[in-house]
């Protein structure tokens, strides 16, 4: 079975429970038809074919579907059986929900991502400024200890006639 398949099948159950779903409320009550407008826009955004709003599945864009107010739409009792199947396990949301949940949860993992990376950059900049500064300390006393050497050769070199060498016995 392909993705694609798997994606017909669901759509395919969702539409099933809503319509059962639907079916029972028009026969426990005699529906208006703003009440089919509202169940026919509620049906296409569950389907994923929204024909004006941008596919999620919200109050807001049920009205727009519909083509009613939001007012009419809670007056209706359609609201009520809509929260019940958007509450029901068994109702996948549409792909684009679905997307749109996956990108939101990628944009997340990045943020912390990058937070880290941010992090690991200014530890690593206090690291390197730490070895520079050692690094600058150690050359300034290589450069005295140089100057201090060079001076004691320097006297050396003007006693040649008072001092004299030593062996070295440890050859």
């Amino acid at each position: 079975m392909t993705a694609t398949d798997a994606a017909t099948d669901t759509a395919t159950d969702t539409d099933r429970v809503v319509q059962a779903a639907f079916a029972r409320l028009a026969r426990e009550r005699s529906l208006t038809d703003l009440d089919r407008q509202i169940m026919t826009g509620f049906e296409r955004l569950m389907l994923g074919r929204p024909e004006i709003s941008d596919g999620t599945v919200t109050v807001t864009n049920i009205c727009v579907e519909a083509g009613v107010s939001r007012a009419s739409y809670y007056r209706s009792p359609v609201a009520a059986v809509v929260k019940e199947l958007l509450a029901a396990p068994a109702v996948a949301r549409p792909e684009v929900e679905e997307l749109r949940a996956e990108i939101s949860r990628l944009k997340k993992a990045d943020r912390e991502l990058r937070s880290e990376k941010a992090a690991d950059i200014r530890e690593l900049t206090a690291t390197v400024t730490a070895y520079a500064n050692h690094i600058q300390v150690l050359t300034l006393r290589n450069a005295e200890l140089e100057e201090e050497n060079r001076l004691l050769r320097e006297k050396l070199e003007g006693t040649a006639d008072n001092v004299t060498q030593l062996r070295d016995n440890h050859r």
